[in-house]
């Protein structure tokens, strides 16, 4: 236990700097052929790779990506947000939201699915209850791309939720507000991740040499929800792909980097402290300054707004290593970033952030 823990403190700050520079290696090229290809696929060809479902702003989804479900050893990032995650559930499906899992819901380059069915039931019944309502998408990602390739793939869906599911690499969620038209294309986000995107090496390393590492160490390398970080480089080209767009947000997973309107939490602290410039406010720009000291290394560079335009959302994972969660809603004309967090041993949710659909279109 000592030496675990000896080698946990001296280990824990290089390991998190070598995976912040091999976890990714997106391609900007690749991503943007990748995006372009599976959103022009479900518009012209609905159902195979994903539907086209239209909504009005009365309706309600709620999106969870990565939570890695695993089988509770020390490598399983998950479970210590599971309780996060099944308060969630409880809630959303007693106000009728329709579920939008999106992506790597269960770690299957480390583990078998049967294990991680038998180590999850009640995470699974809270899903299967969104299921028997017929208020639940399934898409997969890099981590679980075993729902998209094995032939038995079809045989635990019906064993885990009671029925034949379609799993998608994709949906678009389609609406008009106030005349115009407005698509929500929404996918797991490894696309054109070469370190991701089907890539036999990075399984291969996950399963033999850093999931024992991991369990060995029990490690959890996903920062706090609230942590302050500029967006990662795949979630900038993925930005740069949503701003192309026509009448269109994008929102992914994959990351586990909450994004909002393509800004991350110290984005907007930025974006907030220019506004406050602009409009001479010394006292809300002295708080912010504050704030932005508190976290930010002195010289580190200013994010750009160049360009900015509010079409990329992404909604964070299941399994920061304080056990929160976040996610994104979509209900009553508004769209949303949550968190769950615990409180006094209870899962409470917080809105992060929050923007009428009305306002994003005139935006866009």
């Amino acid at each position: 236990m000592m030496m675990r823990r000896f080698l946990k403190n001296i280990l824990s700050k290089p390991i998190g700097k070598l995976a912040d520079k091999y976890d990714s290696r997106p391609d900007q090229k690749r991503v943007f052929a990748a995006l372009t290809e599976l959103n022009q696929n479900i518009k012209t060809n609905p159902g195979k790779k994903g539907p086209v479902i239209e909504f009005d702003e009365q309706q309600q989804f709620i999106i969870f990506s990565d939570q890695h479900k695993g089988t509770k050893n020390g490598s399983d990032i998950f479970a210590f947000a599971e309780q996060n995650y099944i308060a969630a559930l409880d809630h959303y499906n007693k106000n009728n939201f329709t579920y939008i899992n999106l992506g790597d819901g269960e770690e299957l380059w480390e583990n078998t699915i049967a294990r991680v069915k038998r180590k999850n039931k009640t995470s699974f019944t809270n899903e299967r209850l969104f299921a028997d309502r017929d208020a639940f998408i399934k898409i997969f990602g890099n981590h679980d791309l075993y729902w998209d390739n094995d032939p038995l793939a079809p045989l635990f869906i019906e064993r885990i939720y009671g029925r034949k599911l379609p799993i998608y690499e994709g949906v678009i969620l389609q609406c008009k507000i106030d005349g115009k038209p407005l698509d929500i294309f929404l996918t797991h986000g490894h696309q054109g991740d070469l370190q991701s995107d089907g890539n036999w090496f990075s399984k291969w390393f996950i399963a033999t040499i850093w999931g024992p590492l991991q369990m060995y160490l029990q490690l959890n390398l996903n920062t706090p929800s609230v942590d302050d970080h500029l967006k990662t480089l795949h979630n900038t080209m993925m930005f740069n792909w949503s701003a192309l767009q026509t009448n269109a947000l994008l929102i992914t997973g994959h990351t586990h980097q909450p994004v909002f309107e393509s800004l991350t939490h110290l984005e907007r602290m930025y974006r907030k402290m220019d506004i406050a410039k602009a409009d001479n406010d010394t006292a809300t720009l002295k708080l912010i300054e504050q704030q932005i000291d508190k976290h930010v290394v002195k010289g580190s560079a200013l994010p750009s707004f160049k360009g900015y335009k509010p079409t990329y959302f992404n909604s964070g994972c299941c399994c920061f290593n304080d056990g929160d969660i976040t996610g994104i809603e979509i209900e009553q004309g508004f769209i949303r970033l949550v968190k769950w967090k615990y409180d006094s041993q209870q899962s409470v949710r917080v809105v992060l952030e929050e923007i009428a659909l009305r306002e994003l279109v005139a935006a866009i």
